[in-house]
């Protein structure tokens, strides 16, 4: 049996792209050698960042 995860994801969310959109995340995905998961994590990461920083964004409770 593996090794339990210190951080399990349990959780999938699905989303729907254009063509293009798709082929730049690919491109992404090729050229920092990390997951779609990954990427999507940051971007969110840097998005909830940036609207705390403007004071537009309150954490679920």
């Amino acid at each position: 049996m593996g090794r339990m995860k210190e951080n399990p994801r349990y959780n999938v969310i699905s989303m729907r792209v254009s063509d293009e959109e798709r082929d730049r995340l690919e491109s992404l995905v090729a050229h920092s050698h990390k997951s779609v998961s990954d990427l999507m994590r940051e971007a969110m990461l840097a998005m909830t960042m940036q609207a705390a920083d403007h004071g537009s964004y309150r954490q679920a409770a």
